[in-house]
């Protein structure tokens, strides 16, 4: 069995962070996002090979994954000629598959049980089977009717107040049969959502839905990317290296250096080679990535600083995004909800 993960969007939403990184390599802490769904697909063992289906900044993504081999998996890469969709790319990372595909959004951070999701294709005998997860706002997301046994029925795009019927949104993870694909174009931009899916439920093909109320997130906006962090540092996703960590849950690399005289108050995150300098403060809920330098009395809260980083004296940063090798001066003020791209320099005494 295979897994196909659609690793190929530019990441808009999180710009300018995805201009130099794209969006499947984005850091979790201190590994790239990939990580962690590769991890998941590591506890299913017939899926003997994971298929990357890639289009923007592919040798990116192939420097930071290699060849699967350290992370204990078989993993090879397909490059799209040109963005062809989420249906198109899944037919062309197929190729000629014969046997069941499971295919994974690439964005989506789960804790599901995939075994599960594949025993319920099979027993059903389904041509496809979607994850469905409830939402509290179903008017912002297009929504998936099923019937009482489970069928797909129909997809709802965004509805107004007066139609909506579920809760339940696509979750982006699949198990498919590839002699299904013959009704995507090839070479053309093709949706699953929106063409793929409709077309089995038109058919009337057995197309089944599992249901999936546990952790499920879309990391896909600055927003969302530091919610992922925050939930991991509570407990709401366990992983390292936050898992079975006591309270206050502070997390320190064994060579990075905190001065006396600084202040660092959990949840947070410290990686390698990083240097807390006396009189800074690391608040609650910080992310600071590996070789940064927090200068004498800055204050860093709430925020998530990639690699490579200098926040001088007096700075402060609370409840932003840094990108990697930014460099503030000294007095420097982010404000909430900033998201500085890799190489930012704000001289002394600059607001955001």
């Amino acid at each position: 069995m295979k897994a196909i993960l659609l690793a190929g969007g530019t990441g808009s939403r999180l710009r300018p962070l995805t201009i130099h990184t794209p969006k499947p390599i984005v850091p979790i802490f201190n590994r790239p996002f990939l990580h962690y769904q590769i991890d998941l697909i590591k506890k299913v063992p017939e899926i003997d090979e994971i298929i990357l289906s890639l289009n923007y900044q592919p040798q990116r993504i192939e420097e930071i994954l290699g060849d699967g081999s350290a992370l204990g998996v078989t993993m090879r890469y397909v490059v799209e000629p040109a963005p062809l969709g989420t249906a198109g790319a899944v037919k062309y990372a197929s190729g000629n598959l014969a046997e069941s595909v499971v295919v994974f959004n690439g964005d989506v951070l789960t804790q599901i049980d995939l075994a599960a999701v594949i025993r319920l294709h099979r027993q059903r005998e389904a041509r496809a089977t979607i994850v469905l997860t409830p939402v509290e706002n179903p008017s912002a997301y297009g929504l998936v009717e099923t019937d009482p046994e489970g069928n797909v029925r129909r997809f709802v795009e965004k509805p107004g107040a007066d139609r909506i019927t579920t809760n339940h949104i696509n979750a982006g993870i699949y198990v498919l049969e590839p002699d299904s694909f013959d009704r995507i174009p090839s070479d053309v931009p093709w949706s699953i959502e929106r063409s793929y899916f409709p077309s089995l439920v038109e058919r009337g093909d057995t197309f089944v839905a599992y249901t999936y109320d546990g952790y499920w997130i879309d990391i896909g906006t600055p927003e969302k990317y530091t919610q992922v962090h925050r939930d991991i540092m509570d407990g709401r996703y366990a992983t390292a290296p936050f898992l079975n960590l006591p309270a206050p849950r502070i997390s320190v690399a064994p060579d990075a250096r905190i001065e006396d005289g600084a202040t660092v108050e959990g949840p947070c995150f410290i990686d390698e080679g990083v240097l807390i300098k006396s009189g800074a403060r690391i608040g609650p809920y910080s992310v600071i990535g590996r070789q940064t330098q927090v200068d004498e009395d800055a204050s860093i809260e709430g925020a998530i600083v990639w690699p490579n980083c200098r926040v001088g004296r007096e700075a402060s940063v609370h409840n932003a995004i840094m990108g990697q090798h930014c460099h503030l001066g000294r007095n420097v003020r982010v404000a909430d909800g900033t998201v500085l791209g890799d190489r930012t320099t704000l001289t002394d005494y600059t607001h955001t």
